[in-house]
């Protein structure tokens, strides 16, 4: 009737066929909410992900009325709404993957960062030095806000920047000075500095634009770049050559240190990881 649903702490949304009908939906949503007691909710998904904020949408199906979840994987938890933010929990092993390559004291971006499950997971996981985060869409920043007070990383994890391109138009992603609101420290907007991270991870969604650009301005020579992207399973080696090229365009040589499936998204198509490090 239903596809496998997803699971976000005690939501449950379910992706079913076009010709399911409403009651057999209902009789399926209050099956779900029996056989598991720790879900309290059951949403519908009803559309794509789409919009330049990556905005699901879903409709309620059973149970308890919030599309507020609290959510827990890799020793660390997130709250975060699934109609105004993007989640994936079939991305957690690869966040654990990623926190364990992480070395002591090295100083990661994560772009594209929605309510900060990579940085936050490698802020608890690793011997990282320093997490900066950038993401466009304002709920996911303010939920990205509340998860760094909920994982107690404030001191590790930098307050959420904005859009990647605005952001690399200061030229400036480091803070040197703060302010308090609220009674919490923030960056001052213009009181950055240049910095070149150690790590970049780019978790990013389903983009014409590679993004490249802005990861290689922000990169120094041993700079590794976790890159995300979506293909047929047969032309991984496609993304591998956009990236080749990529790298010619802005003079910046690369070697090339992993390529891996990171799950499937739908039939015959795949994310795909390519890990690669600035030489």
């Amino acid at each position: 009737m239903g596809k496998a649903f997803d699971v976000l702490g005690n939501v449950a949304i379910v992706n079913f066929r076009k010709d399911v009908k409403q009651k057999e939906k209902k009789k399926f949503a209050e099956k779900i909410l029996k056989d598991n007691k720790a879900i309290k909710t059951v949403l519908e998904k009803v559309g794509k992900v789409s919009g330049r904020l990556r905005k699901p949408t879903t409709k309620y199906l059973a149970g308890e009325k919030t599309k507020e979840v609290l959510y827990k994987e890799n020793n660390c938890v997130f709250r975060f709404d699934v109609d105004e933010t993007y989640f994936s929990p079939r991305l957690s092993n690869e966040r654990k993957e990623i926190a364990s390559m992480i070395k002591k004291g090295e100083k990661v971006l994560v772009m594209f960062a929605g309510v900060n499950p990579f940085g936050i997971v490698i802020a608890k996981n690793s011997k990282v030095g320093q997490v900066a985060t950038m993401e466009i869409n304002r709920k996911a920043r303010e939920y990205s806000e509340l998860n760094r007070q909920l994982n107690n990383v404030k001191d590790i994890v930098n307050y959420p920047m904005g859009n990647v391109k605005s952001n690399l138009d200061w030229e400036c992603f480091y803070p040197t000075k703060f302010k308090i609101e609220n009674g919490e420290k923030v960056p001052v907007k213009g009181k950055w500095i240049k910095t070149k991270y150690d790590v970049i991870v780019m978790p990013r969604p389903q983009l014409k634009e590679t993004f490249l650009k802005e990861a290689f301005f922000l990169s120094k020579k041993g700079t590794r770049i976790f890159y995300y992207d979506f293909c047929k399973e047969d032309d991984k080696k496609l993304i591998v050559e956009k990236i080749q090229n990529e790298a010619r365009k802005y003079r910046r040589k690369i070697k090339i240190l992993k390529v891996k499936k990171a799950g499937e998204i739908a039939p015959y198509k795949i994310r795909v990881r390519v890990d690669f490090k600035i030489i």
